[in-house]
């Protein structure tokens, strides 16, 4: 026990138990006067447990959610994958082939040294034949183009028809006078234009006396589409 303050009250002056860095300690004669302080007390102690609980149910409830967002985001990942692996080979097989357009760089170069093949299977050179109308008619015999390309081209310029292949077809050729009707082996003429044959169609490729290739025309309708530059073949 301590000994008595002048106001009543109990010190721990003296006491060698109590750490001196509690500074001085007076003991109230009622406990009662102790009641607030008390109160303070358990709040803080009741505020420190509710934190405490607080924290460990967040600590709880984090790693559970964060495993439910990666396993989410993982199929996500996946299902995303499996779409865009199955939509692009659709997509491939589904775009149309691009269009085969004359080879561009042809017209105004010289036409190739190429030799074709009459019915006799006699070897005819094309560049003796210019200034020619040459129509390719693998797709199609299309006598009536023929026969317009015969009445409009210009007194020397021939009229040459080509098959590939070796053997010139007398079906649809008719008695077009002034028509010469060749074969080409190798499909020489068919790979230099870059043009796939059209069902139906003519193409049809100007070459004028110097053997220059003055225009080429794919999937001819009518003389009309090239009548303008018959005039040039013959210059």
């Amino acid at each position: 026990m301590g000994m008595p303050e002048p106001n009543g009250h109990w010190s721990t002056d003296g006491l060698p138990d109590l750490p001196p860095e509690w500074g001085r300690v007076v003991v109230p004669d009622d406990a009662s006067a102790l009641a607030q302080e008390a109160a303070q007390i358990r709040r803080e102690l009741r505020e420190t447990r509710r934190d405490a609980r607080r924290r460990s149910f967040r600590a709880t409830l984090t790693l559970p959610v964060l495993i439910l967002v990666v396993a989410v985001l993982a199929t996500l990942a996946g299902l995303v994958t499996v779409t865009w692996s199955r939509a692009e080979p659709s997509a491939a097989r589904s775009a149309p082939a691009p269009a085969r357009d004359p080879l561009p760089d042809l017209v105004g170069r010289p036409l190739p040294a190429l030799d074709l093949v009459d019915a006799a299977q006699a070897p005819v050179p094309l560049r003796s034949l210019l200034p020619a109308v040459i129509l390719l008619v693998d797709a199609c015999p299309c006598p009536e183009r023929v026969a317009e390309a015969a009445a409009a081209a210009p007194p020397g310029v021939r009229v040459v028809t080509v098959v590939g292949g070796r053997t010139v077809p007398t079906v649809g050729a008719g008695p077009t006078t002034g028509v010469r009707r060749l074969a080409d082996p190798a499909d020489g003429l068919r790979a230099l234009t870059h043009a796939d044959p059209v069902p139906g169609a003519v193409d049809v490729i100007l070459v004028d006396r110097a053997g220059t290739v003055v225009r080429v025309v794919p999937a001819v309708d009518s003389v009309e589409d090239y009548r303008a530059d018959l005039t040039r073949l013959a210059g």
